[in-house]
């Protein structure tokens, strides 16, 4: 099978993270999308982070009517901080069977060549670039990746939702309920989660 790998905090999981899965499922050649939470990213503030498990829950919620799409805690038995190169590494081994591919957004794609060992994941997997608005014009390591051939851009829809700024509006008591799959919404409010 090929699987894609929608790495995130999903902190929490919304709809926007929900739509370009669902596109890559369907549009792009993959059989699967896993989306792989990550128990902690270096540059996010660990205090604003659920526990692990708890945003595992809210990604099976938002999951389980999507046969195409899937859960994983594959880097919560890594050993922290992890590298992306480091799990691609540990999957294949895992499951030699599959051929794993990133999905990254296109802000992600102007610092790739900064990520560890990134020519090594470029021999191994192929890389599906999401549309992402930004500011900033192309650089020129970004137009160097452009033709490569194991990177695909997807034209998936543009979706600007932030976990962040749903976090801020549950904090504000603001109504952010449309922005979540219904049943992760009703796991937040049950649970009060990112009230403090």
């Amino acid at each position: 099978m090929k699987i894609g790998l929608y790495f995130g905090t999903f902190n929490p999981i919304h709809i926007g993270h929900m739509i370009i899965a669902n596109h890559l499922a369907e549009y792009s050649g993959l059989d699967q999308i896993w989306m792989v939470v990550t128990p902690h990213n270096p540059l996010k503030n660990k205090q604003t982070l659920l526990d692990d498990y708890q945003r595992l829950q809210l990604v099976f919620l938002a999951t389980e009517e999507y046969p195409k799409i899937k859960p994983s805690d594959i880097e919560f038995k890594l050993s922290q901080p992890n590298y992306t190169v480091n799990t691609l590494a540990h999957l294949q081994d895992k499951y030699p069977e599959h051929e794993f591919s990133l999905i990254m957004g296109e802000d992600n794609l102007k610092s790739f060549h900064k990520w560890k060992n990134y020519e090594i994941i470029l021999e191994n997997h192929d890389v599906y670039v999401y549309p992402r608005i930004s500011l900033e014009t192309d650089t020129n390591q970004n137009l160097a990746f452009q033709n490569h051939p194991k990177i695909h851009n997807i034209a998936a829809p543009i979706v600007e939702i932030s976990s962040t700024f749903i976090r801020e509006n549950i904090k504000k008591n603001k109504n952010v309920r449309p922005l979540l799959p219904e049943k992760v919404w009703e796991y937040i409010d049950h649970n009060n989660l990112y009230k403090k």
